[in-house]
């Protein structure tokens, strides 16, 4: 295939990474053509796109949804695959910034993403490798303080599935030298992203739904009575838009590109370990992140390789080279694997909001968005879908407390927000460093 004219994402073919090579069987989709109308369109075949249209369709409601590239070329189907509950900003700053009726509304969906994906697995009977438990690890005294007071912070709007670990007890679900202890989350998990982003996709299309692929969209008429999408070839009439392109939506719709910033975050997979070394490394099985800004983040495939993650590039660009970044980062947990192959290194960009808090919101009276869940969004864009079909559908109590929370753009807006988050990042790095 030649790349699509007009495109952000080359032929549209999904990246070369460890879930493309290890994804199960899907259909190419047509692209858009001509003129057609349909009850509700949505721009993004993600995690976001795909919940919305799921709950819709459940409903009844005639839904399509537009991509640019194939289901699940984004975010979505490139992440760590780590079920992490809550949003990137802590329940302590959301009390301080927003006060103590959201952090209490924001308390009572933090594990609501993670219910949801499990819903779909069960119910659609999706094949994506589902495990369970999260576990934080913490490097110095100060991250093991910080790890102590979020557990109790959350016991205190009555989440209780979390456990301190300590040195020896962490050994149990990560065998590395390199943390003090840390704190498991029995309501956490991990599973392959784009097999559950191809499943839902499927469960969509069962029930009624349409979906184009290959269909960059190259307009957005958010004005008219009827939203109007514009694509390469044809163009979708519709009562209801809801835009769910996040970090890759780029300046289709310029009232949301100041809102966020692409960032990009990294990731490689080794040749498989075979049992007893994986076993060794994480006997545990479960998903595993460190609490420093810029974070290592790794699990064992199902297949038992080490997925490992990590680093950031604001802007969205792809370093030179994946692999030198990261593997020094996972043979100083794991030395275990000096001499271990690669077999696959990619990149992939989530969509970060200066708050760290997701956005939801109109534009005009007809047409709805979601983004910013500044790397929490494989729990976050769960949620959001559902919380943008019951809007859709004539609930707005929920969709109305984040309509309202308050966003702030980037200081010096576009053109200075990539400078001004690498000397943010500089700056946590180096506490990071210094373990203060």
């Amino acid at each position: 295939m030649g790349a699509l004219k007009g495109s952000y994402a080359g032929d549209g073919s999904h990246v070369d990474s460890y879930y493309a090579a290890s994804a199960n069987a899907s259909p190419e989709r047509p692209a858009l053509s001509g003129n057609t109308e349909i009850d509700v369109c949505i721009v993004g075949a993600g995690y976001s796109g795909l919940s919305t249209g799921l709950h819709l369709v459940e409903k009844g409601y005639k839904v399509a949804i537009i991509e640019g590239a194939r289901v699940g070329w984004g975010a979505s189907g490139r992440n760590g695959g780590q079920i992490v509950n809550g949003l990137n900003a802590s329940l302590q700053t959301i009390k301080v910034r927003y006060g103590q009726d959201t952090a209490n509304f924001v308390a009572g969906l933090a594990q609501e993403g993670g219910e949801i994906i499990r819903e779909r697995i069960k119910t659609y009977d999706i094949k994506c490798d589902l495990k369970e438990t999260n576990v934080f690890t913490g490097l110095t005294k100060a991250h093991m303080d910080e790890l102590e007071a979020r557990m109790k912070l959350w016991d205190s709007y009555g989440i209780k599935n979390q456990e301190m670990l300590d040195k020896n007890q962490l050994r149990d679900h990560v065998n590395s030298d390199l943390y003090e202890g840390g704190l498991i989350d029995h309501s956490g998990g991990h599973m392959h992203p784009l097999n559950l982003a191809l499943g839902e996709a499927a469960a969509f299309e069962k029930l009624g739904g349409i979906i184009y692929e290959m269909s960059p969209v190259t307009g957005v008429d958010t004005d008219a009575a009827k939203p109007v999408v514009k694509t390469r070839d044809g163009q979708l009439t519709c009562k209801t838009l809801v835009l769910c392109g996040n970090a890759y939506l780029g300046h289709v719709v310029p009232t949301l590109t100041s809102r966020v910033m692409p960032v990009s975050t990294q990731m490689m997979a080794t040749a498989p370990l075979g049992e007893e070394l994986a076993n060794s490394l994480i006997p545990g099985d479960g998903c595993v992140e460190d609490i420093r800004y810029i974070l290592d983040y790794f699990r064992l495939s199902a297949d038992k390789r080490m997925l490992f993650g990590g680093g950031t590039v604001y802007g969205g660009t792809d370093p030179k080279d994946i692999k030198a970044k990261l593997f020094g980062n996972m043979v100083k947990v794991f030395p275990q694997l000096k001499g271990v192959q690669i077999d696959h290194a990619w990149s992939g960009n989530f969509a970060l909001s200066f708050s760290r808090v997701p956005q939801m919101g109109r534009i005009g009276n007809n047409t709805y968005f979601a983004h910013g869940y500044s790397g929490h969004g494989v729990t976050g864009s769960h949620t959001f879908g559902r919380i943008l079909s019951e809007a859709i559908d004539g609930d707005l109590t929920r969709f109305d407390v984040f309509e309202n929370v308050p966003w702030y753009p980037f200081p010096g807006g576009r053109a200075l927000r990539v400078p001004y988050s690498m000397m943010g990042s500089w700056w946590y790095a180096l506490k990071d460093r210094l373990g203060v």
